[in-house]
């Protein structure tokens, strides 16, 4: 009786988790800071790492074989995706074994089976754009600080003589 209820007791958690799972991406979601959402995370990436961990063996077999010498690539490529396999498998079982504990996120490998210890980028977060204050309509246009205007220089005055006219002097 006591395993059943452990049993649905973890048949209630895992459907409860489901929907989570398709909101965001697994690695995301482990390394996020909202309980819930590390839960789910952690959880699906350390099924996801478990069970593909011996896929790490063929991929850098395959790949180190085909950039190196035949038998040396070969071998180094076997020994790296050994090295590799117990990795990602021991990152699944913790993560696991501990996806419930409140502010532990694990110890994720690279998604890529190419290279295990690839650095994992850091989850990028959408860029918020920036606020823009709305400006209040101005209801009438304001004098500006400063006025420049352009004028023409006043014409100088020269003192001028008048020159006389003969009938000027005629009496009249």
């Amino acid at each position: 009786m006591k395993k059943a209820k452990m049993f649905l007791a973890l048949v209630v958690c895992t459907f409860l988790l489901v929907p989570m799972s398709f909101a965001k991406d697994t690695w995301e979601m482990a390394q996020s800071d909202v309980y819930k959402e590390k839960m789910g995370g952690m959880l699906g990436r350390g099924f996801i790492n478990a069970a593909t961990s011996p896929v790490d063996i063929f991929v850098q077999t395959v790949n180190r074989s085909k950039e190196g010498p035949a038998l040396v690539g070969t071998m180094t490529g076997m020994a790296g995706g050994l090295a590799c396999t117990a990795l990602r498998a021991g990152s699944g079982i913790v993560d696991v074994a501990l996806f419930w504990v409140p502010g532990f996120n694990g110890f994720p490998v690279a998604r890529s089976y190419d290279n295990c210890l690839e650095e994992t980028p850091e989850v990028a977060k959408p860029v918020e754009a920036p606020v823009v204050p709305a400006v209040a309509p101005v209801a009438a246009p304001q004098e500006p600080l400063v006025t420049v205007t352009e004028t023409e220089p006043a014409p100088t005055r020269k003192h001028m003589t008048q020159k006389h006219n003969a009938y000027d002097y005629v009496k009249k």
